[in-house]
C-alpha cells in the first residue's frame, strides 16, 4: 500500500521524537524509513535493555514503538518498567506484535502499553495512531505546564505562611530585614492583596462616636 502524502498530515510544531525497538533488522529498517519520511525524529534500538536505557534517560523521546518480542527485555516488560517510573511527562508507547488474540491485548494494555498495533501492520492505521499519541503529548505537557503555573502562583501565596512577628500594642508587623511596617503594607508587599479601608461597628462605638458626640457638644450654644 502506497504512503499517503506527509505534507500537513501531522499536526506538530517541529519533529516529534519516536523511539523504536525491534530486533529484526529488516522490520527495524522499515520502520526507520516511513517514521522518518512521517518528519519524525528516530531514535533507533534493537532490543528492549536499550529501549528500557533510552526511556529512562531524561531527554527521552516521548513516543515509542516496541516490538513484543525482543531478547534480553520484551516489550511489554519494558511498558511495565516505564509506568512503574514516576514521570509528569510519560511515554506514549505503541505495542508492535504479531500477536492478535484478544488476551494478548488485554495483557499489552494492562502491563502499561497506550495502543496496539499488529504485524504486518497497516501504514495508514499506524500514522493515525502515531497522531493520537502526539495530540496526548500535547494535551499531557499543557496539563504538567498548567501545574507547574499553579504550583508557583500557590508558592507565592505560601509567603505569608508561618510565624510572623506582631506588635502587640500597635499591631505592626516585624519583616525579614527588621523593620516594623502596618499590617496592610507588609501583606500587599507579599501577596496580591489590596486594602479599603472602613471601620468595624466596635471601633465605632468606642472611638468615632464618642469624637463625634463630643463635637456635637462643642457646636451647641453655651448658657450666657
Amino acid at each position: 500500500m502506497s504512503s499517503p502524502p506527509v505534507s500537513g498530515a501531522v499536526e506538530r510544531a517541529g519533529p516529534t521524537r519516536i523511539l523504536i525497538a525491534e530486533d529484526d533488522p529488516v522490520s527495524r529498517r522499515l520502520l526507520e524509513v516511513i517514521l522518518t519520511r512521517w518528519e519524525y525524529e528516530v531514535v533507533v534500538t534493537a532490543d528492549g535493555v536499550a529501549a528500557w536505557e533510552a526511556l529512562r534517560r531524561a531527554d527521552a523521546p516521548r513516543l515509542a514503538i516496541l516490538d513484543w518480542m525482543m531478547p534480553g527485555m520484551d516489550g511489554v516488560e519494558v511498558c511495565r518498567k516505564v509506568r512503574e517510573t514516576p514521570s509528569s511527562t510519560p511515554a506514549y508507547i505503541i505495542l508492535l506484535t504479531a500477536k492478535g488474540r484478544a488476551e494478548d491485548t488485554v495483557t499489552g494494555l494492562e502491563a502499561g502499553a497506550d495502543d496496539y498495533v499488529t504485524k504486518p501492520f497497516d501504514r495508514d492505521e499506524l500514522r493515525a495512531r502515531l497522531q493520537v499519541g502526539v495530540r496526548m503529548i500535547a494535551l499531557q505537557q499543557s496539563l504538567a505546564d498548567r501545574m507547574r503555573a499553579l504550583e508557583e502562583a500557590l508558592a507565592k501565596v505560601n509567603q505569608l505562611q508561618g510565624l510572623l512577628p506582631i506588635c502587640a500594642y500597635c499591631k505592626t508587623i516585624r519583616d525579614d530585614r527588621n523593620y516594623w511596617q502596618q499590617v496592610e503594607g507588609y501583606i500587599s508587599q507579599h501577596s496580591g492583596a489590596r486594602f479599603s479601608h472602613g471601620i468595624c461597628p466596635d471601633c465605632y462605638a468606642r472611638v468615632v462616636r464618642p469624637q463625634l458626640e463630643e463635637l456635637q457638644r462643642d457646636r451647641e450654644p453655651r448658657p450666657t
